[in-house]
């Protein structure tokens, strides 16, 4: 496929990431939600859509996103579309209900992802193709790479990956990115204030002092998913230290100009020669963007994935 272009109104990268955030309407048959209990006796509300196929595709969402965005409801569109079904799931507290336990989500909470494909798997599934998106697509390349895959995943695909989350996370706290990083604080904080009303032990004073995503991190993200510090979370969960074992044909696509993301995520010299790992950088495509306008109201990124998949 050609590189992407962006319509000619989307000419920068904070707008080629704020219209398709804000403005993108995805027509989409509705989904049938299921709630599976986990192992530590939470839960997890995975959105489906099913129409008979052996072969799955379970999409994974970014930062405080869900099953309702419109990039995820694009590619399900697009699976859909070539006869795939869909598993759209939600992480711990992102489905409009508040887990259970007091942990939450996190950039490298694969055990969540691994109960989600077992469950796939258990359900009749053989042939799985893992997506995900920013955060969920470093969630998607740190499991195929910290161990063997099960056999049933075929393929991957993964956009707007923050490879290294500690140098990202500065990034995207710059003061040209004070948009995106205030937007997610607000919401991470809100979280956080809705659990600690059930949760005791959670303490929330002084939280309005909070400034900055790291420093949300080391209060929060870190000690309560078992990490010394915001830098030991980054370390340890930064997908970029697990491409190398990745064993599973997969595709990775980082725009160019994508705002919230730093050097360390192009490693081109890294995975030049790698026998399963793609990595694709065009110009243009801001975070999670790769807007388009078409007869189908397909994205892009929606396009490449699948001509990847069905290669």
């Amino acid at each position: 496929m050609t590189s992407y272009k962006p319509p000619f109104f989307l000419f920068n990268a904070h707008l080629e990431t704020i219209y398709p955030a804000l403005l993108r309407r995805v027509a989409l048959k509705p989904y049938h939600r299921e709630r599976i209990t986990t192992p530590d006796n939470d839960f997890l509300d995975l959105d489906w859509i099913r129409q008979g196929s052996s072969r799955l595709v379970i999409i994974s969402h970014g930062l405080e996103g869900n099953s309702q965005r419109g990039y995820i409801k694009g590619m399900a569109k697009m699976c859909i579309a070539n006869g795939y079904d869909v598993l759209a799931w939600n992480f711990r507290g992102c489905s409009e209900e508040m887990n259970h336990q007091l942990r939450f989500y996190h950039s490298g909470a694969t055990d969540d992802l691994d109960y989600i494909v077992r469950h796939a798997i258990n359900s009749g599934y053989n042939d799985i193709t893992l997506i995900g998106f920013s955060l969920g697509g470093n969630l998607t390349l740190k499991y195929l790479g910290e161990q063997r895959p099960l056999p049933a995943i075929q393929k991957a695909v993964a956009f707007s990956v923050p490879l290294n989350l500690y140098t990202s996370c500065r990034k995207i706290s710059l003061p040209s990115n004070r948009i995106y990083a205030e937007r997610f604080l607000k919401s991470l904080k809100k979280k956080i204030i809705t659990k600690a009303a059930s949760r005791k032990e959670l303490d929330i004073r002084n939280i309005d002092t909070i400034a900055s995503l790291i420093d949300f991190d080391d209060r929060y993200t870190a000690p309560l998913h078992g990490f010394q510090s915001a830098v030991d979370y980054y370390t340890r969960c930064s997908s970029l230290q697990f491409l190398s074992s990745i064993p599973v044909s997969t595709l990775i696509i980082n725009a160019q100009n994508d705002p919230f993301l730093s050097e360390d995520c192009y490693p081109v010299k890294l995975l030049q020669g790698h026998s399963y790992v793609r990595f694709e950088n065009p110009a243009h495509g801001g975070h999670v963007g790769f807007a388009q306008f078409n007869k189908n109201g397909l994205y892009w990124s929606e396009e490449r994935a699948m001509h990847f998949i069905n290669d």
